[in-house]
C-alpha cells in the first residue's frame, strides 16, 4: 500500500501503526509492504509507540522543504517516523529541496521553487525497486536497493538511509 500526505497517514494506519489511545491497531494483514510519501507522526502520542511494532517493510519519502499546506506535519514530524521503526526493513529518502508537491504530478499553490525533474526519476526508481523486492521477491531489486543503486540515481545532497535487520 502507498499514499501521499493524508494518504500516507492512511497507509501508516493500516500497515502497522498503533493508535495512541488504547494501543489499538488497524493493520490489514493483506498489506505486505508500504510506501509513505510525506509521512508524519500522529498528532498525539509518541512516534516510538505508534511505529515501534511495525512488522512489514516501509519506504518513507520526503523532501527537505516538505511542509504540508494543512495539518500538523512539518519536517520534525516527517523525519521522526524512520527512527521509530524497529524490527522490519526500513528505508528513508529525503530529496534535497523537494516541497510537498514533489510526490504529485503538478505544483501546489504556495510552492516557492521550480520542481527538480530528477526527483520523479529517483521516486520512480526507488519505489519500483522496493515493490519488486518486497512484493515480487526479486533478489536483484533487493540487492540494488540495499547496495549503491539508489545513490546512482540520486543527487549528492539527497539523503538515503536504510536498515534491513
Amino acid at each position: 500500500m502507498s499514499g501521499h500526505s493524508f494518504g500516507a497517514v492512511t497507509t501508516e494506519a493500516v500497515s502497522g501503526q498503533t493508535a495512541p489511545t488504547g494501543g489499538q491497531a488497524f493493520t490489514d494483514p493483506r498489506i505486505r509492504a508500504a510506501i509513505a510519501f510525506s509521512p508524519s507522526t500522529p498528532a498525539s502520542g509518541s512516534a516510538e509507540c505508534a511505529f515501534g511494532s511495525v512488522k512489514i517493510p516501509w519506504l518513507l519519502m520526503t523532501g527537505t522543504k516538505d511542509i504540508a499546506p494543512i495539518g500538523h506535519a512539518d519536517m520534525k514530524s516527517r523525519l521522526a517516523v524512520y527512527p521509530a521503526l524497529h524490527g522490519a526493513p526500513k528505508y528513508e529518502l529525503v530529496l534535497d529541496g523537494a516541497e510537498h508537491s514533489a510526490f504529485t504530478d503538478r505544483a501546489l499553490p504556495g510552492d516557492r521553487a521550480p520542481r527538480n525533474p530528477n526527483h520523479h526519476r529517483v521516486i520512480l526508481a526507488l519505489a519500483t525497486a522496493f515493490w519488486d523486492a518486497y512484493l515480487r521477491g526479486d533478489a536483484a531489486a533487493l540487492a540494488w536497493l540495499n547496495g549503491p543503486g539508489p545513490r546512482a540515481v540520486m543527487e549528492p545532497a539527497d539523503g538515503w538511509q536504510f536498515s534491513v535487520k
